[in-house]
């Protein structure tokens, strides 16, 4: 049985803000779980990070729409939730940037949106958050019986 597809974009998310995870300041990143509002509801988040130093949460969403921005709507509804069960701030991730309102509306509540492409594996992706960007390439090479290495140092060959 395949994961449906929002499913693997989760999990890829949470793995690549992990193998990240000094880039945004966190100590550790957990999965999908529910956590208590202070409004009395509980609600079902992406994945959690654990901030470096102060142990506050980072709640993380992610919303694989490949032909749609977050709107500002939707960014008021992740703010809600951030500001609901306490944590200390947010991270989107989604294929495309956030529309105007929404980006604005994230740097106000200190929300991080990274994109990432869909077709992204653990192995192989692009990533862009906070005026960078991060790739990760896999290629596996095959050696024969034949190989032949040249070393250079200063501009002549070592023998």
């Amino acid at each position: 049985m395949t994961k449906p597809k929002w499913r693997s974009y989760e999990e890829l998310a949470q793995h690549i803000i992990k193998e990240l995870a000094a880039e945004f300041g966190l100590d550790d990143v957990e999965g999908k779980q529910t956590l208590p509002g202070a409004s009395g509801t509980n609600w079902e988040i992406d994945a959690k990070g654990i901030r470096s130093g102060d142990s506050g949460v980072i709640l993380i969403e992610c919303r694989c729409y490949p032909n749609s921005r977050i709107k500002q709507e939707q960014m008021a509804a992740i703010a809600y939730r951030i500001g609901d069960i306490g944590a200390a701030g947010g991270i989107t991730v989604s294929p495309l940037e956030p529309q105007e309102g929404a980006r604005i509306l994230a740097e106000h509540e200190n929300i991080t949106h990274m994109v990432l492409d869909p077709s992204s594996t653990p192995e192989n992706y692009f990533v862009k958050f906070l005026n960078k960007a991060f790739a990760k390439v896999t290629e596996t090479i095959a050696i024969g019986d034949f190989y032949e290495l040249e070393i250079w140092k200063d501009g002549k060959r070592i023998d």
